[in-house]
């Protein structure tokens, strides 16, 4: 029935508003209780129905969601935001889902069902995972190989802001880079989700930590997380810094989330044999760098796609998560949570992150 009145051009909220009102009238009709429980097929989810800014989106009623064979339904308790979120939302990430959509990426929660084939997972259990959108919902659909037990003790909140940033941070070192121990790893934007676990990883694995942002408040939270030096790169000029920090050597390793005009000047400093790994653009601008540095340097231009790693080694991710979530049990690692919201609030949260307010991780509770 659901599937029919999509195909005739029913958007979620008038299919949600329409099953309401059918149910209600068909209780009272055969005065039959059992039509009642129909009514949890609808769920509350943040919607965006056009592309544009944080407050074009909305809060409704859908339809609830059914699992197919290699999915989990699960109820969502947090899911963090991403910067991927403020881009999506837009139209300007590389996946556009077709609208209307939920955004959000990061989930944690409760399986509440589960699809054909799945038998790593149970109704019940506790689990933290990605999805490609969909995670600012009370209930989402999730890849089964992209879900995995929440370690018991582990918050929902700690769980939703655990695996993309942990996981891209991890993959761009350990498998892009192949960052060795004594090495000098400079990090951008390095008080942000994935700045900050870059440089908390960085520590764990052995390098030499440069953590680079615009505030000394900002710095002052890498420090606490590991940095042995910092740049504040509103104030410092970003490239003599770094030869200054290394004797002149330059960074083994640069992890860039940010893009603009900081990417050229890293790039100057990088060491002979460096790795500059491309992870995003936060700053606004996709830079555009002249391919004599890379040749006249001997280093490497090495681009960190996460998602798309997730996607086609399933079995290297889930390797990657178990390592993560043995250093979180052990207590290596712990993100920061920098605020969390109401699922009504998620444009606000949204906004704060589009203001480079955020340091850490910002979550929505639901």
């Amino acid at each position: 029935m659901i599937s029919s009145l999509l195909r005739l051009g029913f958007n979620p909220s008038q299919l949600a508003k329409f099953l309401k009102k059918e149910f209600s009238k068909q209780a009272r009709r055969s005065n039959n209780r059992t039509l009642n429980s129909e009514l949890i097929f609808l769920m509350k989810a943040i919607l965006c129905k056009s592309y544009g800014p944080p407050s074009n989106l909305v809060l409704e009623d859908i339809p609830s969601l059914s699992p197919k064979k290699g999915e989990v339904v699960v109820a969502v308790k947090s899911c963090a935001l991403n910067f991927p979120d403020t881009l999506i939302i837009q139209g300007l990430y590389q996946f556009k889902p077709p609208l209307p959509f939920s955004p959000g990426s990061d989930i944690a929660g409760v399986v509440k069902e589960v699809g054909e084939g799945v038998t790593h997972l149970k109704v019940g259990d506790e689990v933290l995972g990605l999805v490609p959108h969909g995670g600012f919902a009370e209930e989402v659909l999730a890849p089964a190989d992209w879900v995995f037990p929440k370690p018991e003790g582990m918050s929902f909140v700690n769980a939703a802001a655990f695996m993309m940033a942990y996981g891209t941070s991890y993959h761009a070192l350990k498998d892009r880079a192949n960052m060795q121990k004594g090495e000098t790893l400079l990090v951008l934007g390095a008080s942000g989700g994935i700045g900050l676990t870059a440089v908390e990883l960085g520590k764990l694995m052995g390098a030499n930590v440069i953590a680079a942002a615009s505030t000394e408040e900002k710095l002052q939270l890498c420090r606490e997380y590991g940095a042995d030096m910092t740049i504040n790169y509103r104030e410092e000029d970003l490239k003599q810094r770094i030869r200054d920090l290394t004797d002149g050597k330059g960074a083994d390793v640069i992890i860039d989330p940010v893009g603009g005009h900081y990417t050229e000047a890293a790039l100057r400093s990088t060491a002979r044999g460096g790795r500059l790994l491309v992870i995003g653009f936060t700053a606004g601008e996709i830079p555009k760098i002249p391919l004599n540095l890379p040749l006249l340097k001997s280093c490497s231009i090495v681009g960190v796609f996460w998602g798309d790693f997730v996607r086609k080694n399933p079995e290297a991710n889930r390797a990657n998560a178990k390592q993560l979530l043995q250093w979180y049990f052990t207590q290596k690692i712990r993100p920061h949570i920098h605020a969390t919201y109401p699922l009504e609030e998620v444009p606000k949260a949204l906004e704060e992150m589009m203001d480079r307010k955020v340091r850490g991780k910002v979550v929505i509770e639901v």
